[in-house]
């Protein structure tokens, strides 16, 4: 198999192997680690479509992750899709008025993140003995919700490692608070900042660009590494799931041989979109990946523009893990469109970064074509919820419901009706009062956990353990920090 290896999104320099890239998270120049080229999948759809969700997985990651052993990889891959997850075939596909939902919300919190965070503690302590880290890992991440618990729940109690997580105090929903705040082991901590997500992102950013600490950590025994969808063992597992529910929809006869499909996703940073482009670019017969944004639409702008400018206002939303002005992730495709040009990359990603915003040339907007932007509204995010119970008797979360309107006005737009896949990113019973709220107003008047015994009863659904577990669980982290405290208490964490 030929090896891939990893390079930084801004400079020429220095390649590294998988492992290295995986360890490390962020390159040192502030870039993001890409492949050199992105591999072809090696095996046919027929052959995909008999095949288990971890079966699929290794097929779809030993293409990119060449430095792990068959074994290694496997063993990653099995001890992350086991019964943490409460569905058998881990991303089970429903359908729903015309569309396939990709529910990828089964894992140990409830968020399309358990799929790659499920993965990558496994990945990352594989990496760290395959090159003799000595150093305690410390996992820094910013998160809009979803990220900090789920890599809390991956990272609990794995020795080796500890992880801080930030999160934007009253930016993320009561539920997905009180997952991170209960969140049990003794390496992990929790910190709420005041600021928004991309405040919070940009002071995780500029911790891991401290080279006084980096070197201060190493004398100390540790080493920064990140679980946010910046890391490349956060982006590559999640291809595996669009190449499965492929397979999938080709098993059961909804696609025929080579057919298209297309990819509609909800986007925030851009990671889990960009898996699905990664996976088109693999092969994979996709048609249009449709980017589905909420009222901080500053991606939408940029598709229909070729102007990215976070120069706006910041909207909270009830769609709290979209939330994000800076898309991280895009700096990825950005730097593909432009030809793999580490020096045009960096100088738009300047642009950004002084004046909050840049413009791609027309080559580079050409090179988009495969993509189709459009926002919903806080009030079409909840009609589209109401409409698709009244009429299904399905719920969905207010994530699924930004996807599903951008759905709506895509094919009313375009006509398109092929084979569509929604990614299902998040379970209603985490955004219960914002559901509830868009299914009746009548249900405001209940507390959060009523709220969550009335969803399971009007949707027929079993409450999740994960609701379950943290519906008396006792406080555990109660820190609040200004942004320019953050760096102050990763120290004290660390007793430094």
């Amino acid at each position: 198999m030929k090896e891939i290896l990893y390079k930084s999104t801004r400079s020429e320099d220095g390649y590294l192997k998988a492992s290295e890239a995986i360890l490390k998270g962020l390159a040192d120049d502030g870039g993001l680690f890409v492949p050199t080229e992105i591999p072809k999948l090696d095996v046919t759809v027929d052959e995909l479509s008999k095949m288990t969700y971890q079966q699929v997985a290794y097929e779809v990651m030993k293409l990119y992750f060449t430095d792990f052993t068959e074994e290694e990889l496997k063993n990653c891959i099995n001890k992350a899709y086991d019964e943490k997850f409460d569905t058998e075939e881990i991303a089970p596909l429903a359908e729903v008025d015309g569309a396939y939902y990709l529910e990828l919300f089964h894992g140990k919190t409830i968020a399309f993140k358990d799929m790659a965070l499920s993965i990558l503690p496994h990945l990352l302590t594989t990496s760290a003995k395959k090159n003799d880290v000595k150093n305690e890992i410390v996992i820094l991440t910013a998160t809009s919700g979803d990220t900090g618990k789920a890599a809390m729940a991956g990272f609990a109690d794995v020795e080796g490692t500890r992880i801080i997580v930030f999160y934007p105090n009253g930016g993320v929903s009561p539920i997905q608070e009180k997952q991170m705040v209960t969140q049990k082991g003794d390496n992990t901590y929790v910190v709420a900042i005041e600021g928004n997500f991309d405040q919070a992102q940009s002071g995780v950013k500029a911790i891991f660009g401290n080279k006084e600490l980096a070197k201060e950590m190493d004398e100390k025994g540790f080493q920064f590494s990140s679980a946010n969808s910046i890391n490349i063992g956060r982006l590559v597992p999640q291809v595996a799931y669009y190449v499965y529910a492929y397979a999938k929809l080709y098993a059961e006869g909804k696609l025929a041989k080579d057919q298209k499909m297309n990819v509609v996703v909800p986007t925030g940073n851009f990671g889990n979109i960009l898996a699905a482009y990664y996976a088109k670019n693999m092969g994979l017969p996709i048609g249009k990946l449709i980017c589905a944004s909420n009222e901080n639409k500053v991606l939408f702008d940029f598709f229909k523009t070729g102007e990215y400018d976070k120069n706006r206002e910041f909207i909270l939303t009830t769609s709290p893990s979209m939330d994000i002005l800076i898309s991280s992730n895009l700096e990825r495709l950005i730097y593909k469109i432009a030809g793999n040009d580490a020096v045009k990359n960096k100088e738009l990603m300047t642009s950004l970064t002084t004046d909050g915003k840049y413009v791609i040339t027309d080559e580079m907007k050409a090179e988009l074509a495969d993509f189709y932007g459009n926002y919903a509204t806080e009030a079409e995010t909840a009609e589209v919820i109401k409409e698709t119970y009244e009429k299904t008797g399905y719920v969905m979360d207010t994530h699924t419901a930004v996807a599903a309107s951008t759905y709506k006005k895509y094919v009313a737009e375009t006509g398109d009706d092929e084979v569509t896949v929604i990614a299902s990113t998040a379970s209603p019973f985490k955004f219960t009062r914002s559901v509830m709220n868009a299914i009746d107003p009548k249900y405001d008047e209940l507390g959060d956990f009523e709220l969550v015994d009335e969803l399971s009863k009007i949707g027929n659904v079993k409450v999740p353990n994960a609701i379950e577990e943290i519906r008396n669980a006792e406080v555990r982290h109660n820190n609040l920090v200004e942004v320019d405290g953050m760096e102050a208490i990763v120290k004290k964490f660390l007793s430094m």
